[in-house]
């Protein structure tokens, strides 16, 4: 006889807490969730039925899988941002709640028919997120990774923004090289971490996402440094550079917004636990 819903649950929520899980129960219920596919209400509804064997074999994999660390939302297939679903697989960054932040700080400084740049723009989640809240607009994003590509464009298709977004692969701003002085936003989620903490991060990220979005060189603003440059010749008078960055990172990129000259006000934006995430500055008349 196959174990109930109940059982199944709290084997899962044991093997994932002695692996080091901290959110071991909400988990155990999201593997479940999507190897039977019976949502919250349904496991709590069915928690004496028995699993079926199908799928019984398939949550096992999938504990197995988080056991080694893979990322959650890898193994599910999806993590929502900006309560947006959107795809996510090992060929893109999983979206982080703090990235919000980021769309919080781009919409406060944007109306409806903005020209928006997404610059590493991954699964799409900021560009997408900016579209649907913006509606009318331009919206342009930018990946050197023609897979991550692949994902961002169909997040945005999910979306029905396909005819919206326009799709660029090239490295960071190469590829704008021809809309000189008429974006209103960049925004960008760039690589941010110092090559020498790469092997300090937690297993999900250090051995299964994308190195590429990662590594952001040897002080971590090796690629926020390329952005900085670059922008203020795309970008309008009174236009927004908009950067995600490290705990800690904030002043040294202010500092070197404010030695270009191009820039005539420079903001920062906390996320909800208290670092200062986003950088904004505004380009100069």
């Amino acid at each position: 006889m196959s174990a109930s819903v109940a059982a199944a649950l709290e084997r899962g929520r044991s093997l994932l807490a002695a692996a080091g899980i901290e959110t071991a129960e909400l988990e155990a219920r999201l593997l479940l969730g999507h190897a039977t596919g019976l949502g919250p209400a349904a496991l709590i509804a069915r928690s004496r039925d028995g699993v079926a064997p199908g799928a019984a074999d398939r949550y096992g994999e999938l504990l197995l899988a988080r056991c080694r660390r893979t990322p959650l939302a890898y193994l599910t297939g999806e993590r929502e941002f900006w309560s947006l679903r959107l795809l996510v697989d090992r060929r893109v960054l999983v979206p982080r709640p703090e990235t919000e932040t980021l769309v919080e700080a781009a919409l406060e400084r944007l109306r409806p028919g903005a020209r928006v740049a997404d610059v590493g723009t991954g699964s799409g989640a900021i560009v997408i997120a900016l579209a649907t809240e913006l509606g009318a607009g331009e919206f342009l994003a930018v990946d050197r990774s023609a897979d991550a590509l692949d994902v961002a464009r169909a997040n945005a298709a999910a979306h029905g923004l396909s005819g919206r977004i326009a799709f660029f692969e090239g490295d960071l701003l190469a590829p704008l090289g021809e809309r000189a002085a008429t974006l209103d936003a960049i925004v960008a989620n760039p690589p941010y971490v110092p090559a020498g903490e790469l092997s300090g991060l937690q297993p999900e990220v250090r051995d299964h996402e994308p190195r590429l979005a990662l590594d952001g060189g040897p002080d971590g603003l090796a690629v926020i440094d390329r952005i900085v440059a670059g922008a203020p010749r795309l970008l309008r008078p009174g236009g927004w550079l908009l950067l995600e960055v490290g705990a800690g990172q904030a002043p040294r990129v202010g500092e070197r917004l404010g030695r270009t000259g191009a820039f005539d006000l420079t903001a920062t934006r906390r996320d909800l636990a208290g670092v200062e995430r986003v950088v904004a500055a505004r380009r100069a008349a």
